[in-house]
């Protein structure tokens, strides 16, 4: 049965990179999405579509609003997990670990990387708070397009985060339900490995 080198691979990011790159051939839209989950200080889940920006030896990197849900959450409680689906290939992958910051120079580059209308919808969004009407929202925007005609600043509570991964588990779709499942854990600097029941 193809395994799509889960079977002999020692390296879990560099299996996630392989994969990624397939994806990116297979999925129509954002074959970077991931389903992110926090939980509050008391364990109280939720979750979330965000886009995976960056994956190298920190492990996975995304951006938000840090006085959005999942900011105050992570804020709270900085344990987290990411789900990637990729329907078309039929396989996915679980990744959990802890998530820290990533250094404000990294999140100026790729703020300033968005598009004009991207930055100012990242500015004008108090993401996650209740909004009266629609109109609030493009004021907002307006107002930060006269008031930066150039450059947009980043804001200081749009961050870039980072999940350094602990247990990464890839998922391959089997038949008669008969899935491969590969773990990965963290062992000091490198990683232990194991196959799953289905």
């Amino acid at each position: 049965m193809e395994t799509f080198g889960a079977e002999t691979a020692n390296d879990p990011l560099m299996l996630f990179g392989a994969w990624l790159q397939e994806a990116e051939a297979a999925e129509l839209n954002d074959p970077n999405a991931t389903a992110l989950a926090t939980a509050t200080a008391d364990g109280t889940p939720s979750v979330r579509m965000v886009l995976m920006k960056r994956l190298d030896e920190r492990g996975f990197s995304f951006y938000t609003n840090a006085d959005s849900q999942k900011g105050v959450e992570l804020a709270e409680n900085p344990r987290a997990a990411m789900c990637f689906h990729w329907k078309s290939l039929r396989r996915q992958v679980r990744v959990e670990g802890m998530v820290g910051d990533l250094p404000g120079k990294e999140a100026d580059e790729y703020f300033h990387s968005r598009t004009r209308m991207s930055q100012l919808g990242a500015a004008a969004s108090r993401q996650s708070r209740p909004l009266d009407c629609r109109e609030e929202l493009e004021l907002r925007v307006a107002e930060l397009t006269r008031a930066f005609p150039d450059e947009i600043p980043r804001p200081d509570y749009w961050k870039g985060y980072v999940l350094r991964p602990e247990r990464i588990e890839f998922w391959i779709n089997g038949v008669g339900r008969l899935h491969n499942r590969f773990l990965f854990v963290r062992e000091g600097d490198g990683w232990g490995k194991s196959r799953l029941y289905p």
